[in-house]
């Protein structure tokens, strides 16, 4: 039985379509140069992610929240999830901010949707002032998954398919998993709570079923950060369970790139909120100097 959902975020919530598909996105803020936050992938994600920077950074500027395909209140249809669809959406959502703002805007993703930022970067290079990545994937030395259809096939089977994603997202497995990401038992209460609902919502089992078979992935992804152009800070933590970070060192030759090692977990801006935006306001002085 779906738990009804309630918002992540205050402000406003509006929609896009991509792809035949309706996205959400939080809006929220004073006039300036506009802020796009865009939360990661996993079993229960939703812009919740983001509101630690949200709820600070919409008294000083207009700050989108996007929810990407099959997350929070966006569809969530039972069908493919790609990285090209999950970059579709950072584009059409970058259109809708040029539709608003004259400035184009600083963009900050989580973990594996820094890939998909990080593409519509490469794509669209004039369409952003910034980006900043956190905890970014596609940096280990090991090589990224590959789409496993049988993996996928598995899941999905019609005998166990709910029964299977509902065991992935008991509030137990849930605080499990965050557990992991902080590397420490230290969570976020309100993460806990708003990702166990998410992940009651109808169709909330489709997007993740892709991402844990590996359709998500890009192979190429350290090749699109190599090719950023534009002023972009990546910044890791050295605790939990996703701390190889070792090709990041490799990026440190790139003039336009900083690059921030935090003592703690994958989310920063829950853990240590005055630092991680010490260490972002400084970047964003930088380059507006």
């Amino acid at each position: 039985m779906a738990t009804e959902l309630a918002p992540a975020l205050s402000g406003t919530r509006h929609a896009l379509t991509v792809s035949g598909r309706r996205v959400n996105y939080y809006a929220d803020g004073p006039g300036g140069r506009p802020l796009l936050l865009v939360h990661s992938i996993n079993a229960a994600a939703s812009a919740y992610e983001v509101k630690p920077l949200y709820d600070r950074y919409r008294g000083e500027r207009p700050v989108y929240a996007l929810e990407l395909p099959g997350y929070g209140f966006s569809d969530r249809p039972d069908a493919p999830y790609t990285p090209r669809l999950m970059t579709d959406a950072v584009l059409a959502m970058l259109d809708e901010i040029a539709r608003r703002h004259d400035e184009a805007p600083d963009l900050l993703a989580l973990s594996l949707s820094s890939e998909f930022a990080a593409r519509a970067a490469v794509e669209r290079p004039r369409a952003l002032r910034s980006l900043a990545l956190v905890s970014p994937t596609g940096l280990s030395r090991r090589p990224p998954p590959n789409g496993m259809p049988g993996v996928l096939a598995f899941v999905r089977f019609p005998l166990w398919n709910r029964a299977l994603f509902r065991l992935l997202t008991t509030q137990a497995s849930i605080r499990y998993f965050l557990r992991r990401t902080w590397g420490s038992r230290d969570i976020d209460e309100g993460l806990a709570a708003y990702d166990w609902t998410t992940a009651r919502q109808p169709g909330a089992r489709h997007a993740p079923y892709y991402f844990v078979s590996g359709f998500l992935f890009s192979r190429d992804a350290f090749d699109l950060y190599r090719a950023l152009d534009l002023p972009t800070w990546v910044s890791h933590g050295t605790r939990g369970d996703f701390v190889d970070y070792s090709r990041a060192e490799q990026l440190r030759d790139r003039p336009n790139l900083r690059l921030t090692v935090f003592e703690g977990g994958a989310l920063p801006h829950f853990e240590q909120p005055q630092a991680f935006l010490a260490a972002y306001d400084s970047f964003l002085h930088d380059i507006a100097s």
